[in-house]
């Protein structure tokens, strides 16, 4: 898929250190996905969000590659560095943002690839939308938020417009697209595995709601 393949994720280390530099890298090239989704109201935040915590993280890990070479040691260097602040700062709350984002994206991707749908309208990605809203963003999304995205599900468009647009627009046959899907999937669903249980671990997820 050219959109979502451009550029490998590193395969998970055994120890899940995840190295920065390459995980941002390999992120960069994400925000794109959501012009995909079309309803620029609610998805080109989402997008700036992802961008701009993506940003940040690259900021901090520039002032000192050597001390910030992997995830962990930024958020164990900010944790020493912040103390009572953090985690709701610098760079551990931006990854912390852009973890949600990735994961409402992965979470979408991975049911539409498992063939979920509403089957009177088959071609819709609504249900496949709201899954992932429910999972990945809803809890942390106040009232105002949370009622917004839910009518903005009625404007998605086609999954077949979908992943024509993931293929930037050639046509290709819809169980090529898919096991795309499948292959990214493979290689960044263990990433954002480690980066959650490395938050829970290190006891920096905050449930406070935007």
């Amino acid at each position: 898929m050219a959109l979502l393949l451009e550029h490998e994720f590193k395969p998970l280390p055994a120890d899940k250190q995840i190295e920065t530099l390459p995980f941002l890298e390999a992120v960069a090239h994400l925000p794109p996905f959501f012009d995909c989704l079309g309803t620029p109201i609610v998805y080109s935040p989402v997008k700036a969000d992802l961008a701009g915590n993506i940003k940040k993280i690259r900021a901090v890990y520039d002032s000192n590659p050597t001390k910030f070479k992997t995830l962990q040691n930024i958020l164990e260097a900010e944790k020493e560095m912040h103390g009572s602040a953090w985690p709701k700062t610098g760079a551990t709350l931006a990854l912390m943002w852009l973890k949600r984002g990735l994961k409402f994206m992965l979470v979408l991707l991975q049911s539409i690839s498992d063939g979920e749908r509403d089957e009177e309208h088959p071609n819709l990605i609504r249900v496949n939308a709201m899954k992932a809203y429910e999972i990945a963003l809803k809890k942390y999304h106040g009232w105002m938020l949370q009622k917004l995205f839910t009518g903005s599900v009625y404007a998605l468009p086609y999954k077949s417009d979908l992943l024509k647009a993931l293929e930037k627009g050639k046509e290709v046959k819809e169980e090529e697209t898919v096991e795309k899907i499948h292959q990214f999937l493979s290689r960044v669903t263990p990433i954002l595995d480690a980066i959650y249980e490395m938050y829970t671990k290190m006891n920096a997820e905050l449930s406070y709601k935007a």
